[in-house]
């Protein structure tokens, strides 16, 4: 029986992407062929260090990659109001291209940090675009089934970019030049397909051109997504939710460490969790669907809290299996649903704006998890892990209380279109 209803829902998920239309399958082959491509972060220190730069400055430049790609994930939301989804996408891949094969011709680290830079930030630009254009071209009932694509798509991308890029760097004789060219290749090759099959513009009514063109300037954009207090709210929540999310790939290792334990627990329990998300995220959210975004939310974070406070018990193989199982559980239950809220949590002329906010605040908690929880670490020692899970209850409930119960159904005033409910 089990078995059955596991094979309806992959026949669902695929009848979704089967009816979805031409652009919508851009978009998500376009995430995965950018995913799949972006090994630049993998191999920019060992290409550094064999260009004769030392450790530090090849570290320095995988910093500034990372403040790139915040940079980009937050101005992709202006881009893609401002220009259009499509043309943000072109402008953000074909500008990928040129600036990572550039970086073999390069003479000087000044230089090459500033592409760098330019680089991981024009590959951002697109996300905050793809994301608005697929809530634009797809039905309400269908937006989280369509979101656990996009991150079934940036997923297994991103799992296998460093095979690809290596295989490119075995192949070219254990040299950066065929790997950075590719590279450039499958980002022109997205912004070719994209040119060729995105609409212009997004399908939207007249109705919405005169408050897009008045409140989708670059600050006064934002300011009226700021005005949405429930949507800070969700702002914050995803910033923490981030901060601890990504404590198993920092603080965690630093601990196994200091108990003397095999790192073959610690790389078994991150394939398993990669496993999972890409083996069930995508046919859960046939299920997860049906539930209210508060819920799924509530208790996306709330897991993930509770999976990363258990790391404080007496460390093992046992504990660390176990506690990884219970966050990517909330990983699972709660990605699509998390990704595809932004969409519709506010008017649709700032809709690029939601989605690049909290992008940038995903991107934000990423890169400030891994200092803060060394920091509390070298302090605390084991002891970190109930305080890095009390803030993740944090993100649980004011993921909670920035979600709004469902609006009455009712006519939609001339000049403005409602806003779709946020937690439909």
């Amino acid at each position: 029986m089990a078995t059955e209803e596991k094979k309806d829902d992959n026949v669902a998920i695929w009848a979704t992407f089967r009816d979805s239309s031409a652009a919508v399958k851009t978009i998500l082959a376009g995430v995965l062929l950018s995913k799949l491509g972006g090994f630049l972060n993998v191999f920019i220190v060992l290409y550094l260090t064999y260009r004769g730069y030392s450790e530090s400055e090849a570290s320095y430049a995988l910093g500034a990659y990372g403040a790139g790609g915040v940079a980009g994930v937050l101005l992709g939301g202006t881009l893609a109001d401002r220009l259009g989804a499509r043309n943000a996408t072109i402008l953000g891949m074909a500008g990928t291209a040129v600036l990572t094969a550039a970086l073999l011709y390069l003479p000087n680290y000044p230089t090459l940090v500033v592409a760098v830079v330019l680089a991981s930030l024009m590959a951002q630009l697109y996300r905050p675009a793809a994301a608005a254009l697929l809530s634009e071209l797809t039905s309400g009932s269908s937006q989280v089934v369509v979101f656990g694509m996009y991150r079934w798509c940036l997923n297994v991308g991103a799992m296998a970019a460093p095979m690809v890029g290596l295989g490119l760097y075995h192949l070219d004789g254990e040299s950066y030049t065929l790997l950075f060219w590719g590279e450039a290749v499958i980002a022109l090759a997205y912004a070719v397909v994209a040119a060729a099959v995105l609409p212009r513009r997004a399908a939207q009514g007249t109705a919405e051109a005169a408050p897009a063109e008045e409140e989708s300037g670059t600050a006064g954009g934002y300011r009226a997504m700021l005005r949405d207090r429930r949507y800070v709210l969700y702002l914050a929540a995803t910033l923490f939710n981030a901060i601890i999310y990504v404590q198993y790939l920092s603080t965690l290792p630093l601990d196994v460490e200091a108990h003397d334990l095999d790192l073959f627990w610690y790389t078994a329990a991150v394939s398993l969790n990669g496993f999972m998300v890409i083996a069930f995220e995508l046919p859960l959210t046939k299920v997860t669907g049906q539930w209210r975004t508060r819920l799924v939310v509530g208790l996306s974070f709330g897991l993930v809290g509770l999976g990363v406070a258990l790391y404080g018990m007496p460390m093992g193989a046992a504990v660390i299996t176990g506690a990884t199982l219970v966050w990517t559980l909330g990983e699972i239950i709660g990605g699509p649903a998390v990704f595809a809220h932004p969409a519709t949590a506010g008017p649709a002329h700032l809709r690029s704006r939601y989605i690049g906010a909290f992008q940038f605040m995903h991107a934000l908690g990423t890169a400030i998890g891994p200092v803060l929880g060394g920091l509390l670490f070298v302090r605390l020692g084991h002891d970190v892990w109930p305080l890095l899970g009390v803030i993740g209850l944090a993100a649980a409930g004011l993921g909670v209380a920035a979600i709004r119960t469902p609006a009455p159904e009712q006519s939609e005033p001339t000049g403005e279109p409602a806003a779709q409910p946020a937690d439909a």
